[in-house]
């Protein structure tokens, strides 16, 4: 673990090469859980349609396009389930020979410090993942390439989301020039042809978007709090290989959930709006939020601090201080009568 903590340098600080990294640490398993269907090996929750007839008149933004929302999401949920935007669950343990799992863990952890160095927006982040993620689940890869991938898928969701993305020279840079421009560019390359130039994935933070408003109609006023704490913890959840096989949407009412449940734990956090919005009971969401609850208590990934302390300043309410129950009662995950 020296070795592996060795690597986890500030982005501002002297390079590294995660190629280095040894591949000899315990992988972390989830338990077992009964799904409703498997696409490609991954996890995929079979939803209703979301159907939400009215949304509180003081949610009503125009940015958020509400007479077009439930179309739009619809399209969103059924976009997530196609099997070409998907990685392998389980691509670790059948396509890659030299990349393990923590290794991946720590190319994510110092990605995010990347990406808080050049202030890209939380969305190119969620999209590198999603490319990386994707492309080693048809190609193998030498651990001495990962650092590679990971640059170069920065720079494609960095031209796909930012007005003004990095050049390519800078993420040469942030890896202490152990990679050439060339190297960036033909791994860039590399990157869009495998995934045949489908680039335009939802996220996570797609749907956090949408459900983090439902979740606060119980508030007077906008809850910053619960804002920055689903935040938080949707980007924990990008280093969990674990939750490669949730759909985005289903870690995004996880997060929602959980994020409820730390700021009012005697209160149950999922109500009918969120079951329609989201289109999941609180019964498939088990699974989920307890890995996104032992990574908040850093039961996993507890090494990897970048998520944790970019989320322990006052601009984000110190967040990742937070403290939470250390178990959610069983009774929460009951499935909502109906009144």
């Amino acid at each position: 673990m020296e070795a592996i903590g060795s690597q986890l340098q500030r982005a501002n600080k002297k390079r590294v090469v995660l190629g280095e990294l040894s591949n000899n640490v315990e992988k972390t398993k989830c338990g077992s859980k009964k799904v409703k269907k498997v696409v490609n090996g991954v996890t995929m929750a079979v939803k209703g349609q979301p159907v939400v007839e009215k949304i509180d008149d003081a949610l009503i933004d125009p940015q958020m396009c509400e007479a077009y929302a439930l179309d739009i999401y619809e399209y969103l949920q059924n976009m997530e389930m196609e099997v070409k935007r998907r990685p392998m669950a389980d691509y670790i343990e059948k396509v890659q020979k030299d990349v393990s799992v923590n290794m991946r863990s720590v190319l994510v952890d110092w990605l995010v410090e990347v990406a808080e160095e050049y202030k890209l927006l939380p969305d190119t982040l969620y999209l590198t993942v999603s490319y990386i993620d994707r492309f080693l689940s048809k190609n193998v890869l030498n651990r001495q390439r990962l650092q590679l991938l990971g640059v170069s898928s920065m720079l494609i969701a960095s031209k796909y989301e930012e007005i003004s993305p990095p050049h390519t020279e800078d993420f040469c840079y942030i890896t202490d020039n152990t990679y050439t421009k060339q190297k960036v560019v033909k791994m860039e390359a590399d990157v869009l042809k495998a995934l045949n130039f489908e680039m335009g994935n939802p996220t996570v933070k797609t749907f956090l978007r949408r459900f983090s408003r439902i979740a606060q109609e119980d508030y007077d006023t906008p809850n910053l709090q619960l804002e920055f704490l689903s935040y938080y913890l949707a980007e924990l959840s990008l280093l969990d290989y674990n939750c490669i096989k949730f759909l985005p949407s289903m870690v995004a009412a996880s997060v929602t959930f959980l994020s409820r449940f730390m700021l009012e734990p005697k209160s149950h956090p999922w109500n009918s709006g969120l079951e329609q919005l989201s289109g999941y009971k609180p019964s498939d969401l088990k699974e989920c939020v307890q890995i996104l609850h032992d990574l908040q208590s850093s039961r996993r990934a507890g090494n990897l601090v970048a998520v944790r302390e970019k989320y322990n300043q006052h601009k984000f309410k110190c967040v990742s201080g937070l403290s939470s129950p250390s178990v959610i009662p069983s009774s929460f995950f009951d499935d909502i009568k109906e009144q």
